[in-house]
């Protein structure tokens, strides 16, 4: 555990131990897509943490999936991301911004311009959506030309610009979970036959432009991707050369130096071994639902350089405190974990302020639940949003009523 803590290098930053904040969608930035008034104090009260990945951000209109997520391509976003990245950097931490395109997981009630969404393929993902007026089947997708491919490439840079601009120390690719990036990985979602269809080389292709594009426009040590080999949610299915497809990616990637790559392992360890001897920069590992006693095997055993954690992280803002000292952690909320206010978003106490071992919510007595549908992975992807009426908050469950665990690394 002692090497869990010690200050690690990876690009052009020392970090101050091994421990990474996964990216958690958290659905309470402002309709046009800025970040919201509290995402300053969630991000700086957790930035004892060595690097901190933000939840998913859009780099365009197009890049849009859910509501009330930010975005980083106007004006307004820079400036709303300005004040988190001083919040965090104040507190000495470090901060990538998660580029995130949803593809074609998206409906046009949730996007500025009402469009369908953009897919490697005209294919819809068979499943729907939490939208303004509940929920709702997401329509096809209107495939992009090639030539939309390589604007979307560009949208990607400037959006890294931004990024920069607005103080972030890097960003992450969002390369995972059935998003755009991955979709073109899938032969059930990538049907094309032009040079982002086919091979697995040309499958990948869009996935190195862009890491490309962006190392170019700030540098390959603050560029990195996240990617879930084997993830079959929402329609993906990689088929039988999914494995030899990472392999390949990987190696592509790996000679453009990038700060690291972000893995968010899906039970495929001869994969993960194989991505850990291609890859010779910084490795990030996400195993979901990965025990407390477990903590650090995975750096201890070299097979990664920083484990990365989600809703223990989003529950204990003194996380690496409470490692530390071997303290109790809060138990997160899964009812506050999309939309609302400052409930379950900057009120979960620190080591000083509590020695329970668990954080109950008197939120649903206090306020009104909107209860929806969800559909994804690790048992379901939770789509909540607190749409017009911001006294909401959102409980995620499934069709059958069980309370379900939340994405991107929860």
């Amino acid at each position: 555990m002692n090497s869990l803590f010690s200050p690690a290098r990876k690009g052009r930053y020392t970090l101050s131990n091994r421990l990474v904040m996964a990216p958690m969608t958290r659905s309470r930035a402002a309709l046009d897509g800025t970040p919201g008034d509290l995402a300053s104090v969630y991000y700086a009260q957790r930035a004892g943490v060595g690097l901190i990945v933000t939840e998913g951000t859009q780099p365009s209109d197009d890049g849009q999936g859910y509501l009330s997520t930010p975005g980083i391509y106007t004006p307004a976003h820079i400036a709303g991301w300005k004040k988190i990245t001083s919040a965090v950097h104040d507190k000495g931490g470090h901060i990538f911004i998660q580029l995130m395109h949803a593809g074609r997981m998206s409906h046009p009630d949730n996007t500025p311009h009402h469009r369908p969404g953009v897919a490697p393929s005209a294919i819809a993902p068979g499943t729907d959506m939490f939208t303004a007026i509940g929920m709702q089947d997401i329509p096809v997708p209107r495939a992009l030309t090639t030539e939309e491919v390589r604007k979307t490439v560009a949208d990607f840079r400037q959006a890294a610009r931004s990024a920069i601009d607005a103080g972030a120390d890097g960003v992450e690719i969002h390369g995972a979970n059935a998003y755009l990036v991955h979709q073109f990985f899938a032969p059930s979602a990538n049907t094309r036959t032009d040079e982002y269809g086919g091979s697995l080389e040309n499958r990948a292709r869009f996935a190195i432009e862009v890491a490309t594009a962006i190392a170019e426009e700030i540098g390959a040590d603050r560029t990195s991707i996240r990617l879930s080999p084997g993830a079959t949610i929402w329609g993906i299915d990689e088929g039988p050369e999914g494995p030899d497809l990472y392999r390949y990616l990987v190696a592509e990637l790996d000679k453009l130096g990038l700060a690291y790559v972000h893995i968010m392992h899906q039970g495929n360890e001869v994969l993960l071994a194989d991505i850990r001897k291609l890859w010779h920069q910084s490795l990030i590992l996400n195993r979901p639902g990965h025990p407390r006693d477990k903590i650090g095997s995975d750096v201890a055993s070299g097979i990664a350089d920083f484990e990365a954690f989600g809703q223990m992280v989003l529950a204990n803002p003194d996380f690496v405190a409470r490692l530390k000292a071997n303290a109790a952690m809060n138990l997160a909320d899964h009812n506050t974990y999309f939309g609302g206010d400052a409930k379950g978003y900057i009120d979960y106490p620190f080591i000083e302020q509590t020695s329970a071992s668990t954080v109950t919510s008197s939120a649903t007595a206090k306020k009104k639940i909107l209860v929806v549908g969800a559909t994804g992975f690790l048992g379901a992807k939770v789509l909540g949003q607190l749409a017009r009426d911001r006294t909401f908050t959102v409980a995620a469950m499934s069709r059958k009523g069980t309370l379900l665990q939340g994405s991107r690394g929860y």
